[in-house]
This record gives structure tokens, sequence and C-alpha cells, in this order.
């Protein structure tokens, strides 16, 4: 019977293998293409046999789990976890060359084009309805210009230009400056990756760990919330944490 650690790999692996699946469609793509298709992070873009390979190693290794979890080993999975959880700790440094994670549900069609602004005041010029605010031409010069295409790094770049470039708005005198706005708050990690979060914490806290290395520990693995999301869940969780590690 597969042991929850054997469900979990399985299901980590099964998602790599999806991925995969797209990197073999996007290695058609130009380089163009290839960077608006998805919400990418920070790296190298990888090559066809690269992605091939990582395919054929996953579906190896997903059939030593499947092998092992029929022989009833219940150590095999455990043992992985752990090695995934040191590589992560301790032997891996920041590169940008991996092959980041695909999922279709983030993908982007290329072939759709984006709409003409002038197409509505075109059809009511020809249809003779033009309303009062196609007399407004002061509208006409707060047109925005779409960003260059490229990769995020352009972006990046010609938002810092940007924001240099535009002057700062002169407050009126013996007025205090108004705050801007604060932001909505984004949205936080789901109930799947808040458990995770919970059961990491538990088992750290049973290897001996203190409560204040914890965030940066496991934000640091794989798959995991950014680290600010981590302290959210600690903190909001730490009785369920110190029951679940057997400390209450």
């Amino acid at each position: 019977m597969a042991t929850p650690a054997d469900q979990r790999l399985l299901e980590l692996l099964g998602r790599w293998l999806e991925s995969l699946e797209l990197h073999t469609k996007y290695s058609s793509l130009d380089d163009d293409s290839y960077w608006k298709v998805q919400p990418w992070s920070e790296h190298q873009r990888p090559t066809r046999w690269i992605v091939d390979l990582a395919k054929q190693k996953t579906v190896a290794l997903r059939a030593q789990v499947e092998q092992r979890a029929k022989a009833g080993d219940t150590q095999f999975s455990d043992a992985l976890e752990l090695m995934a959880f040191l590589a992560n700790l301790v032997g891996a440094e920041h590169i940008e060359r991996f092959i980041p994670v695909a999922e279709a549900r983030n993908e982007r069609d290329l072939t759709s084009k984006p709409p003409d602004r002038g197409s509505d005041s075109t059809i009511q010029q020809a249809t003779g309805t033009a309303t009062a605010t196609r007399e407004m031409p002061k509208f006409l010069g707060t047109k925005r210009v779409p960003p260059p295409a490229g990769t995020a790094q352009v972006a990046r770049n010609e938002r810092k230009l940007a924001a240099v470039v535009k002057p700062a708005p002169r407050a009126p005198a013996k007025v205090a400056a108004k705050k801007p706005p604060a932001q909505a708050e984004r949205a936080g990690p789901g109930d799947a990756a808040r458990d995770q979060v919970i059961a990491d914490a538990a088992r750290l806290v049973q290897w001996g760990r203190k409560w204040f290395e914890l965030p940066e520990l496991i934000a640091r693995m794989a798959d995991r919330p950014s680290l600010p999301d981590v302290r959210r869940i600690l903190k909001e969780n730490k009785v369920a944490i110190e029951k679940k590690a057997g400390n209450s």
C-alpha cells in the first residue's frame, strides 16, 4: 500500500511530467513567443535535448517509486524527500539554468490580437452615432504605448527608465502631501500549500530545529510559498504545528 510519502512523490512527478510535455511543445516556438506563452521566472531557456533527458529521468524515477511502493518499502520515498530537502538546504546554489514548471492553466494564447482602440470611434463615425466622448481629444493624449516585446529583463528596464523620466507632481504650498492608497493585499497561498508548510514545520521541529529557523528552511524547499507567506502560516498555525510535532 502506498504511504503518504509515496503519494506526495508520485503527485510531484506527475506535475513535472505535465510541465515537461508543455516544454516539449514550446521547443518549436521562437524566442519572442516562448517568453510570452507562460509567466516565467527568470531562467535560461532549456534546449530540447535537456527537456527530453529530464523527461526520461522523471519517468524512470516514477517507475522506481511505484515498484518500491508495491514491494512494501516504506523508507524509499521518505529517503527521497529527505534528499530533496537537503539538496535545497545544503547542496543547491542559486542558478538560472533550470527547467521552470509550466502549467496548462497559465498558458497564454499567442494567436489572439489586441483589440483595435480606434474601432469604436470608427464605427461611430460610420453610423453617425458620435457621442461627446469622441469630441474630447484630450483623452487621446493619455493613450498608453504598448511595452516593447522581449524578455522580462527588458520589461523591468523599461519600467525603471519610465520611473526616472516621469516628473514628480509638486505638492501645493502649506499642504501636506497625501499618501497614495495602499495596494490591495495579494491573495495568499492555498490550503494545499498551507498544509504542506505545517507538515514541513512539524517535521523540522521533530528533528530539533528551532522555531526561528523554520521560515527560511521551508521557503528554500521546492514548490513552497514565499518567505513572507511561510512566516504568516507559521505564526497563524503555531499551536497546530507544536501539537503535530508532539511538543504539547
